[in-house]
């Protein structure tokens, strides 16, 4: 027997429940099972993002104590997956900033060392998002792999629609640049 996928009308009712378990019962056990239902995808964001798998667990950490202590004040705008992913995001954007590295324009400076430094060699592709710059990395990822709208991203980023965007376009014209000689159409389709 095949077991479907959780539809997300499902996944949003389970939200819910386990949610109201929480702040009505302070069930652990359904605290868990949020965690083990969102963690997993929250966890591929941050790691593209920060690109280091510490960074990723302690972020993954802080989003879900600071989730925990503003679950009272959810009132589900959204999904409850896209306020998770929105605070994790946040808070990844905050680590890059500490260190300098969040940027959201300026992609063709960035990346024009790293096209001369990698010259005819073949990178792969989470190589290649890894060196996005962090601003169209992330609304890259959160698109283009996690499936969000850009109503949504631009919720968690602060931006306008067309800004993710636009963040998106240019992640997907310097994928193509970085992954020498592929050209891939705007569909996504390899092209010989």
């Amino acid at each position: 027997m095949r077991l479907e996928p959780e539809s997300k009308e499902d996944s949003e009712a389970g939200d819910r429940d386990l949610v109201h378990r929480v702040l009505e019962a302070g069930s652990e056990g359904a605290f868990r099972a949020l965690y083990r239902r969102h963690s997993p995808r929250i966890y591929r964001v941050l790691l593209r993002m920060l690109a280091s798998e510490a960074d990723a667990e302690d972020v993954l950490q802080e989003m879900w104590l600071r989730a925990s202590t503003q679950l009272h004040s959810f009132e589900w705008r959204c999904a409850l997956a896209t306020w998770l992913t929105a605070i994790a995001v946040n808070l990844a954007r905050d680590v890059l900033d500490r260190r300098g590295r969040w940027t959201d324009v300026g992609l063709e400076e960035d990346l024009a060392g790293g096209e001369r430094e990698n010259g005819a060699e073949a990178v792969d592709l989470e190589r290649a998002i890894a060196l996005l710059p962090s601003g169209c990395r992330a609304a890259f990822v959160l698109h283009d792999v996690e499936g969000y709208t850009h109503e949504e991203i631009a919720e968690m980023l602060g931006y306008t629609e067309g800004t993710s965007k636009s963040q998106v376009f240019r992640a997907r014209r310097a994928l193509r640049r970085m992954l020498n000689g592929v050209q891939v159409e705007e569909s996504g389709n390899a092209k010989s």
